[in-house]
This record gives C-alpha cells, structure tokens and sequence, in this order.
C-alpha cells in the first residue's frame, strides 16, 4: 500500500513553551490511517521464540520538526495508545528521551489503535528549553550542511574554450564520500564524459583529454576526443612519474622521486631540521619521455630537488629550478634557475641561488618569465613597506625578469591586493590573476607591456579557481560568497558575459534560512581602516540582547568571506550568535604597510585591533549582549586568542584550536616552525630578541588569564605540536583557572575525519553555549563530570 502524507494545521496559540512545560503538538504530517490485516501463521512462534503480538484496528504515522538553537532534554509523551514506536532523526526513541543537539530535527510517530473513529493520540514535548514544533520545511543552516552534499571542487578549460571537466566531491550523512568528473560542452552544459575512477585532464593545444590507466602492471596514457568519444592509445609501457605533456604534444616531462639513504629505526641520526619530516631525504628529478620512440631520457641528476616550473610554447626549452638549503642566512631556502635545451639538455644558467621565489612561467613568446614572489625578491625592488619593517614573505607580488637582459621589473609593488594564482593567456598576451583584496579575493588583468592592473567582474566574493582557455577568450571559474555556497561560471573575457553552469547552492541550501551578513569596519586609533563583517541570526530581532562570538585570522592571510570555512561563520550565527569577524592589522590583501605588522609583533598590532574592534562594535550595536562575548582563533589565530585572555577580560569565554602558546618551543619543535619564523620573526631569534620570544609568549603571562578557555588540538599536529596547548592546560590548571584540553587522536593541524570534526565542533559550541547563554547541558552530555 502506498503511504502518503496530508499536511494539518492547527493554528492554535500557545505552541512555544518555556523550561519544563508541555507543549502539545498540533501541527504535523499524517500518513494513514491503514487497515493492520493479521500475517498467515504457520506456527505459533518466530524463530527466536517470540508469539505474534497482533491486534486489530488501525495505525498511523505523524511527523513533525523541532528546529532548535540550543542544546535541548525532554521527554516525548504520547497519550492515548500503548502501542508505538517514536523516531528521532530515523534512530528508535529509547523511553521517550530527548536529548536534542542544536539542530533541525525530524520526529515521528507510528502507533496503533484499535477502531477507526476512536483514534485519540495525544503527541505532546516536554523540554527544558523553548521549542517549536512545526511542519514547515524551512530550517536553519547545520553543522551537516557545512560537511555533507556535493560540491565543485575543480574545472578545467579545453584549449578551445568548448569544454570543460568539471571535479566534484560528494560526501554523505555519515561521512561516506566520493568524487568524480564530468567532461562537458560549454555552450549547452551537456554532459559527454563521466568518470568515477579516472582524472581527465586536457591536452595543451589540442581539443582532446587523456588519462592514465592500468592493464596489470602496463601504465597506458590514452588519448579521448570528446566530440564522439574516440580514445586513443599515447602511450603504454609508461614509466613512473607525474606527468607534464609539453604544448608540441610530442614528448612529456616525468616528475619522480628518488628515496635517499635510511637511518637505523630505533636510534638514528637527525642531520638538519627539517629532516624530522617524512620524506625529506627523498629528491624529485625529472625526465624526458618520447611519445613516438618511447625513449626515456633523464634531465636532471643530484642530491637537490628538481622541478619543473613550466615549457616554452615551442616545447624547446624548460624552466627548471634546483632548491638548496640554507640554513645559516634568511631565507633558509633558496632555488638555482636553468633554462635547459629540451633536445641537447643544454643548460643556462639564470639564477644562482635566487631568494624569496615560488614559481615562473614563461611568457608566450618565451623571451620573458612571470615570477611570483616575496616583496623581497630580486634585491627588494617590489617591497613598500614603512621604514623600518619587513615585508610579509607572505604578500605575494608579480615580477617579470627578461631573460636576454637577465633584469627583473616589479608589477605590483604598490597594488594592495595580494597575488594569488597567475596564468598568461595565450589567446590575448593578457596576464589574468587572483588576489586578496580584503577579505574578498576577486580577479585581475594585467598589461604586461603597459603594466596597468584592472579588475574583472566576477560573481562571487571568493574566487576559488579559474581556468583560461588556450586558444580563446573564455574562461571558467568557481567561487563562493558570504552567503552562498560553490557555484562554477564561464566567462567571456571580451564582452564580460558570465553564464552558471552549476549552483551547489540550490541542492546545498533548500529550505535553509541564513540571516544577512553586513560590514562594520572602522577607523583604528592608529588612523588605519580595519575591516570586518558581522552574520546575524535567521529571524534576527534588534528588540533583543545576543551573545558574540569574535573570529579573526589564522595566519598571515586574511578571514576572507568564504560560505564554508573550517570556522563556519552562518553555522554560529544559526544557532543564535552574532558573529563577528575582524581581519586587523598584519593580514595580506590590505597593501605591505598593513601586512607587515604582522613581522616580529606576535600580538601587538593584532590584539589591539581586535580589542578596539569589539568594543565599537558594542557600542555600535544595541542588540549586542556586551557581557557574553566569546572568541575563536587557530594557528596563529589560536595564539592570539590566548594572548588576548592575557591583555584584556572583554571576553567571557574563549576557544584556541591548534594555539601557540610559546614562541620559543613552537619556533623549535614545529616542522615550520624555523621557517614560519622567517615570516613572523624575520631576523629575530631566541638569542638576539629574548624579549619577542618571551613577552609575547601567552605562556609567560598565563597568570593574567581569567577567561575561562577552551584549548583543542590534534595529537598528530606536526605544524603547531600539541605541547603548545599542553603546557598553556598545565598552567592554567596550576593557577586554578577555567580551562579544558580537548585532544582529537590522529589529526594533524586540521581536523578532517568526519566523526572527528563533527564532535570537535559540538565541542566548540557546547563550550559558547555553556559560557554564553549560561547552559551547560551540552557541554556535560559530551564531557559528563569524572569523579577523580
């Protein structure tokens, strides 16, 4: 029989209900009623012993939701039949018990009784917080929203601009994921190819895709048309390594990897810093494999890394830098720069141990290399900073070196944007890039021969990714905003024309109501714009009083307006907070002035910032609940919110993930944390600047900490090690002070496994809860009290 739902309403009054009150359910989903029609019985038991338990009549089913904000107990009574069965979000109801994480939920009622007309069942919920219970489809938007659903995750133009493979990942309630790639026609988003185990990727020139696969051990590179679908075989019997098709399509450049000599296991010898990592004792080099011979020819040979940074649009010279270590002078890695005959292997030398670079290509007609770098490349000509200071290593900037007069220009010393990814279109000889601007990160033409910059239009407020076509105006690109999800576009560089060729928003967000995000920026006491944006809760109130929670920078890069960060700004404000977010001094994007701050500060500049910040904020905006501010940080972020507790008491409780708490051990034991010093510590040591090391250390101040604060971390964090929160938890608990230490087993810098990020963030948010609207149900239901 085919079940089917009616839709009631009882518009009745009286339907919220405050702590401990029963609210009767009135408004719901009916499915029924249906005849129960007794089973044939063969025997009098089942298989396990069990007699039928039968009884004529009738039964239905009722469904109905409970949205709610903060973490809710009670008890599901249901009066009028002894037979039913009561379902919370799919999972049986044991006893009736209630224990609603903030969330939308999903409830249903299946019962019995036993005359059509008799039916008298009573649903009512009994919590100790306000609910709602209702039939409508609009929720909010959930932690499940962040993690689960489908998304873009790469697209990629054919040299004609015609079509474009398209990356997706799709990941499940419960965690199970998948991902896979769709071939499509621009012009009408038809799909001509879909591959769940195989990554297409296009040719340089022409319109056709390739792809490795297998047969036993056979490594086979084939070759697809995607008008009608023709393969081709490239090549088989293919050696290891990444592969690199030169734009002549007649040869490719294999990337591989030899391992370098092993240590005894239990005791062994570390010869320099970063020898503590796993594979740093392996060398990448690459060769030269013949599509029509088949000839493998090695290129580079050496005990230091070769890449491959890009090939001539003739395929008759690369561009190959060798990196060297350098521990003794900053920076601590440099890289040689060879031009190498593709044929001959002829090489020419252009760079010996050039500083502060991270990667050229060559310009279209190969007599020019775009570097992006420091500000500090090339002998300073692209820094502007104030006197005195040292650029972020971090602010990256577009230098074109021509390679006859072995002379570098600055393009964008004084573009306040921070570069991002560049490409050189050889369709128009235009340099197309993103950037940093703010908190936004938009899209940028540059003129290489008159070397103006102007911005491109875009639809989103965070450009993700972009690919141009090689042959033709056109580009894709994906991106998100503030308040919307990933959505992928193609672009006519010409006459600007954008159409959508997919909106995860419409699958992502259906039926989810987010409240709006607005700016607040404001001038410092230091004369500087700090900028900033602030998400109100769905159904936002001014009447009312609201908690705060403050986010702001984990590095050197600014909290941009992207939907789903891994601190996920309309998720907090669902569940009742205005959040707000504030980019201060030191972060990129704002121009070398500001983005300096951040060199040997460590917490000066920023906290400043952030402290004036909320308090005009406050001042601001009435519906601010001044009293029950919270904040959050990681990395960099996370030492800041320990430095904070240290200089001010505005916050009523605080949470550092990944934190470091004292320069000195993070500066000694971290895989980066020498080098992460060359950006933060330029020239500072432990020996030459005890005080930056010490003062600025949160450590060495943890008695002036009174907020109670929440440390997270991964066990496995080989970026900021867990001592970093260990040691802030062992101070504080000697002090007496409110603090937990929340370890998360496996994870590294980032908690990624599915269970995992889903209790590390109940954690986070069960911590505000308890602290900031005065519950601490939640935070007991995951950590209940040990009597030790």
């Amino acid at each position: 029989m085919k079940h089917f739902y009616l839709l009631l309403f009882f518009l009745l009054a009286g339907n919220m209900v405050q702590a401990q009150h029963v609210v009767k359910v009135t408004d719901f989903f009916v499915s029924g009623p249906f005849k129960q029609v007794r089973p044939i019985t063969t025997d009098t038991v089942d298989v396990n012993g069990k007699k039928l338990d039968f009884t004529d009549g009738f039964r239905k089913e009722i469904k109905f939701y409970i949205n709610n904000t903060d973490y809710t107990k009670g008890k599901l009574l249901v009066k009028g039949t002894k037979k039913y069965q009561a379902l919370l979000d799919g999972k049986p109801v044991a006893g009736g018990v209630l224990a609603l994480e903030p969330n939308h939920h999903e409830i249903v009622v299946k019962y019995s009784y036993p005359d059509a007309a008799a039916d008298s069942v009573v649903v009512s919920v009994d919590a100790d917080h306000a609910v709602s219970p209702t039939t409508s489809e609009k929720r909010p938007y959930t932690f499940h929203d962040v993690v689960d659903g489908q998304r873009v995750t790469g697209a990629s133009l054919s040299p004609d601009g015609k079509y474009v493979i398209v990356s997706f990942s799709d990941v499940q309630r419960g965690g199970r994921s998948r991902s896979f790639t769709e071939v499509r026609e621009v012009a009408t988003n038809r799909v001509v190819d879909r591959q769940e185990r195989l990554r297409p990727r296009w040719m340089p020139r022409s319109v056709a895709y390739y792809y490795e696969d297998s047969n036993g051990d056979d490594r086979i590179l084939y070759k697809v048309n995607p008008a009608n679908g023709e393969r081709t075989v490239m090549a088989s019997h293919l050696p290891k390594g990444r592969i690199t098709v030169s734009p002549t399509e007649d040869y490719l450049i294999l990337s591989d990897v030899e391992e370098g000599p092993k240590e005894k296991k239990n005791i062994f010898q570390v010869l320099e810093p970063d020898d503590r990592q796993p594979g740093w004792r392996s060398r990448s080099f690459i060769s030269k494999f013949d599509l029509k011979t088949g000839e493998l020819q090695r290129i580079t040979f050496g005990n230091h890394s070769a890449s491959l940074d890009d090939i001539t649009d003739d395929g008759k010279t690369l561009l190959v830098s060798i990196s060297r270590s350098r521990l003794t002078k900053r920076p601590t890695t440099v890289s040689d720069y060879l031009l190498i005959n593709a044929s001959t292997l002829k090489a020419d030398t252009l760079m010996l141990c050039a500083e502060f670079l991270s990667g050229g290509q060559f310009s279209p007609d190969g007599k020019q290399i775009l570097f992006s770098a420091c500000p500090e490349a090339f002998n300073g000509i692209g820094k502007d900073p104030d006197a005195g200071q040292y650029s972020s290593m971090y602010d990256i900037q577009l230098f074109l070196y021509d390679i006859a007069g072995r002379k570098a220009r600055a393009l964008t010393r004084y573009f306040n944007p921070s570069v991002g990814k560049v490409e050189w279109s050889r369709a128009d000889g235009q340099i197309y890039f993103s950037a940093n601007d703010r908190d936004y990160v938009h899209f940028y033409v540059l003129n290489p021969k008159k070397g103006d910059i102007r911005e491109v239009p875009i639809q989103e407020d965070v450009l993700s990714a972009f690919s141009i076509a090689a042959a033709a105006p056109v580009m894709t690109y994906y991106g998100v905003s503030a308040s919307n999800p990933v959505r992928l576009y193609s672009l006519n560089l010409k006459n600007n024309k954008t159409n959508l060729l997919e909106d995860c928003a419409k699958t992502l967000l259906k039926d989810v109501e987010l409240g709006d995000c607005r700016d607040f920026n404001f001038v410092s006491s230091r004369g500087d714009t700090i900028y900033g944006r602030y998400y109100l809760p769905p159904h936002f109130d001014s009447t009312k009083k609201y908690p705060v929670i403050v986010n702001y920078y984990g590095g050197c890069t600014p909290t941009s307006r992207n939907f789903e960060s891994r601190y996920p700004q309309n998720y907090y404000a669902s569940l009742g907070y205005v959040v707000y977010v504030v980019n201060p001094s030191g972060a990129c994007g704002f121009g070398q002035k500001h983005s300096a701050r951040h060199v040997n500060t460590w917490g000066k500049y920023v906290a400043d910032d952030i402290i004036e910040g909320v308090k005009k904020f406050c001042a601001a905006n009435s519906f601010v609940d001044a009293k029950k501010i919270g904040c959050i940080g990681a990395s960099y972020g996370g030492f800041t919110t320990q430095y904070l507790q240290t200089v001010t008491d505005i916050f009523a409780c605080a949470v550092s993930h990944a934190g470091i708490s004292n320069i000195t051990s993070y500066w000694g034991e971290g895989y980066w944390g020498y080098s992460y010093g060359e950006v933060a510590s330029a020239g500072s040591y432990p020996w030459n600047n005890k005080e930056l090391y010490t003062e600025q250390s949160p450590l060495f101040h943890a008695d002036k900490i009174h907020t109670p604060l929440l440390l997270t971390h991964g066990t496995g964090d080989t970026n900021v090690p867990p001592i970093e929160s260990i040691q802030m938890f062992q101070a504080l608990k000697l002090l007496g002070r409110e603090v937990a230490l929340v370890q998360v087993q496996g994870e590294n810098h980032w908690i990624l496994d599915y269970n995992n990020r889903i209790q590390w963030s109940d954690t986070i948010m069960a911590w505000f809860e308890k602290y900031l609207k005065g519950n601490s149900a939640w935070w007991d239901s995951l950590y209940p009290e040990k009597h030790l």
